[in-house]
């Protein structure tokens, strides 16, 4: 008799354990469900901040295109040089080809905020594919032969002074 006593405590023992492993499977997938609940929240969340975060850098890159469009070194365009009327421009003759104008282009890229805030140099395609027609009548106005030239004009567009070759502290020392 004893052994249908030991199976039978065996059973309900065993049913006792798988149920109580089903319950703390349960209760497991509940939790799990519950945190990741929280979680979709707090992405929902994340993705709203990310979002917002996102419009402000938006705003920032339209603000710095402001700024850029106010800097120190810029592009040509027939827009810069006008917008630029106010300060001393000199004209920077340059060819993307040319081994001495990337260097001084790097240089005056990294050291934009030690040229003078008077000062605004306008970077002009010399002689590349991208060189546009005003470009070139530029470069003939003022008698340019090769790039990494320098010319600083006047509010009227004259001629000011003129050098070649350079970076920044060549260039800060060179405006009259």
């Amino acid at each position: 008799m004893k052994n249908p006593i030991i199976i039978a405590v065996v059973v309900v023992v065993a049913i006792v354990g798988i149920g109580a492993y089903i319950l703390s499977q349960n209760s497991t997938k509940s939790e799990s469900m519950m945190v990741k609940e929280d979680t979709t929240m707090e992405s929902k969340t994340d993705d709203a901040m990310m979002q917002k975060d996102t419009d402000n850098m938006e705003k920032d890159d339209e603000m710095a295109k402001d700024t850029m469009s106010d800097s120190r070194y810029v592009e040509y365009s027939k827009a810069s040089l006008d917008k630029a009327g106010n300060n001393r421009r000199v004209l920077y003759f340059y060819a993307s080809w040319c081994p001495t104008c990337k260097p001084a282009d790097a240089d005056l890229e990294a050291n934009k905020d030690r040229i003078p805030n008077d000062v605004t140099v306008i970077r002009v395609n010399y002689n590349d594919p991208e060189t546009d027609q005003e470009e070139k009548e530029l470069a003939k106005k003022y008698s340019i032969t090769y790039q990494h030239t320098f010319v600083q004009i006047d509010s009227q567009g004259n001629e000011v002074t003129k050098w070649n070759g350079g970076k920044t502290d060549e260039l800060i020392a060179k405006i009259k």
